[in-house]
């Protein structure tokens, strides 16, 4: 089978990047940067979002369906460098050539990946071919939004519509799946300076999981599974989070009825 990658990211603003970018005191902290930047961001746009150059990579968090089985984790090492984790992501397209699967990849996970990939460096040829290397990339490459070798579920389902958008943890739960549990985006940077790492990590590992379980629904939908290989296909994915260390996934599974 050819492998599927499901993918999220999570981020936090970048004050380095936020200092270069803008004048603060300089005696400032992190902490008051970004608290600085955020009320500016308020007075000129009516909410604290940064934009997403300057959104700094602190998780990125995977699952991986191949011949091999089932495997969720996240990249790298919770103090890892961005540059290594976001290297790590795109090693891994190199090395297996999956199916890439995300939800709002496109709008939100995708852009990140580049501006700061860019920003630190990082070489992805593999994912960048358009087909100058794999003449089958100019047919279905990474890159363009109606190609299929990075699917887009939230984009796909609402057919490129933005006022169609659905949120995954609402899917999720419609489609009898455990959906968020205890943190969303909005909460990460909290979180981040409470020194929860390890807690973004566990939340963005159960994300990965509820966009595998909605993409694996997508394929019964499209026919690309029969309801026996559906049922099966997701009786072995909570089989084997039952034999996940982690309070998390026993939170997960607890929700999972």
């Amino acid at each position: 089978m050819i492998p599927v990658l499901v993918f999220d990211i999570e981020t936090i603003p970048d004050a380095n990047g936020l200092r270069q970018l803008q004048e603060f005191p300089d005696n400032a902290s992190d902490e008051e940067v970004i608290k600085l930047a955020m009320e500016r961001r308020r007075e000129s746009h009516g909410h604290d979002f940064m934009p997403l150059h300057v959104q700094r990579v602190v998780a990125i968090s995977c699952v991986l369906r191949s011949d091999a089985g089932f495997k969720v984790w996240s990249l790298g090492e919770p103090d890892e460098p961005e540059a290594a984790l976001i290297q790590r992501f795109f090693d891994g397209i190199a090395r297996y050539t999956p199916q890439l699967v995300s939800w709002n990849g496109g709008g939100f996970d995708l852009p990140v990946l580049h501006y700061r990939g860019m920003i630190n460096g990082v070489v992805a040829p593999r994912y960048w071919d358009l087909g100058e290397d794999d003449r089958e990339f100019k047919w279905n490459n990474y890159i363009s939004r109606y190609h299929t070798r990075h699917m887009d579920l939230m984009d796909l389902l609402a057919l490129y519509q933005p006022r169609a958008n659905a949120p995954l943890d609402d899917l999720a739960k419609l489609c009898g799946f455990p959906g968020k549990l205890g943190m969303d985006g909005s909460k990460v940077w909290q979180a981040f300076l409470d020194g929860k790492i390890g807690e973004i990590r566990d939340y963005c590992e159960t994300d990965v999981v509820n966009t595998y379980l909605v993409y694996v629904r997508f394929q019964l939908m499209r026919g690309t599974l029969s309801p026996e290989a559906y049922a099966n296909e997701v009786a072995f994915v909570r089989e084997h989070l039952t034999r996940l260390p982690g309070a998390h996934w026993q939170a997960y599974l607890e929700a999972w009825k």
